[in-house]
């Protein structure tokens, strides 16, 4: 028996042109805004900055591994929880009829094929295994930031402030690589609209990157951090 070739209409290949330009046209701007702009990252790096000179000052430091063992937790648990939707996404896999059947009768639905389904499943499967790692390696960093703590010298010590330095920017690619699974995340929940309909999948993206753009850019969080509120 010959593979069959997925079959994509035009707006198939504008909805995921346009899904991943939105993705990769806003992490661009967000990475490269988070040290210029006012943004809650930019905030957030300067206050780990910040907790670590205070963390130099402390002679029993248990304060600050329990945050560090907070933000690893937190990390751990989207590490733990992408394994889990990588399964189910391999198991819906093996029900592809059923799926389109049930899809299909929803209004306004797209006709779709089993071999563009397959596909689409197959793109979500992508983007969760980029998440997995983008947050294993958030994972493995914070606990280096634990280790740079745990080996942190006297505040009055000749290389205080390197080592304040070094702990700070080891938590900062933390965040970031934490941030850029979540960001996934996100992408990942539009490109459920694909299953829909292709148009669900565009105006999802854009919904989603909106969405992203204010929480970073324009949230009340932020007015909080610029002491607004």
């Amino acid at each position: 028996m010959e593979p069959v070739m997925p079959t994509f209409t035009l707006l198939d290949v504008v909805a995921i042109c346009w899904a991943f330009a939105w993705w990769v046209g806003y992490t661009i701007f967000a990475d490269a805004s988070s040290r210029r702009r006012n943004s809650i990252s930019a905030h957030m790096a300067r206050n780990r900055h910040r907790w670590m000179e205070q963390m130099l000052k402390r002679d029993i430091r248990m304060v600050d591994t329990s945050i560090a063992s907070n933000l690893i937790t937190g990390i751990s648990f989207f590490s733990s929880t992408t394994i889990l939707v990588l399964i189910g996404l391999m198991a819906l896999l093996g029900y592809t009829d059923k799926a389109i059947e049930t899809v299909s009768a929803l209004p306004f639905a797209a006709v779709t094929t089993p071999a563009v389904w397959e596909c689409k499943v197959v793109l979500l499967i992508v983007i969760f295994i980029y998440a997995f790692f983008k947050f294993t390696w958030a994972f493995r960093l914070s606990n280096y930031c634990s280790i740079l703590i745990g080996a942190a010298p006297e505040a009055d010590a000749p290389d205080a402030a390197r080592a304040a330095a070094r702990a700070s920017r080891m938590s900062m690619m933390s965040a970031h690589n934490f941030n850029r699974g979540i960001r996934a995340y996100f992408f990942a929940l539009s490109a459920l609209g694909w299953f829909y309909h292709p148009l669900a999948f565009i105006v999802c993206a854009t919904w989603v990157t909106l969405v992203l753009y204010n929480r970073e850019f324009r949230s009340h969080a932020l007015d909080i951090l610029n002491g607004h509120h």
